[in-house]
């Protein structure tokens, strides 16, 4: 029996602002995400199966990422719930796509929640392994299972 790893990689846009910061980050502003999604599993060996020889249809893994994560943020202003009220006046003018998150909006709280949104929604048989997301073209995070046991 072999494990695995499969990955796809997804891109999208963002704006966030990151409230009580000290630096040009408390501003909104932007980013051109690239989020690749590792999960693992053994392949299929079912020689009547239409997935024979795959751990996941790459398909199939594209609509969960697609469904619970790209729907949801992609062109999205995304803020801490816990701005004041407000600032918040006429940003639903400017951005039909507010979403109003319980954490601090950074790459690294990104990927937690995530990892919660993926991991309820993969097959029985799979694994999530590694996410990683990039926020720019030099910076990065990455959440692996191991770590996280």
């Amino acid at each position: 029996m072999s494990i695995i790893r499969v990955t796809k990689e997804f891109n999208f846009e963002m704006a966030h602002a990151l409230l009580g910061y000290d630096g040009p980050c408390k501003d909104i502003h932007g980013h051109s995400y690239k989020l690749s999604v590792t999960a693992s599993g053994v392949p299929v060996r079912d020689k009547n199966s239409p997935v024979l020889g795959m751990v996941i249809d790459f398909s199939i893994l594209k609509n969960i990422i697609k469904t619970c994560i790209i729907e949801h943020f992609d062109h999205a202003l995304v803020l801490n719930k816990e701005v004041e009220q407000g600032k918040l006046e006429g940003l639903n003018s400017i951005s039909g796509r507010l979403l109003l998150v319980e954490f601090q909006p950074t790459c690294e709280n990104l990927l937690i929640e995530f990892v919660k949104r993926i991991q309820n929604n993969l097959p029985e048989n799979i694994n999530l392994h590694h996410l990683k997301l990039r926020e720019t073209a030099t910076s990065y995070a990455e959440w692996f299972s191991k770590d996280n046991i």
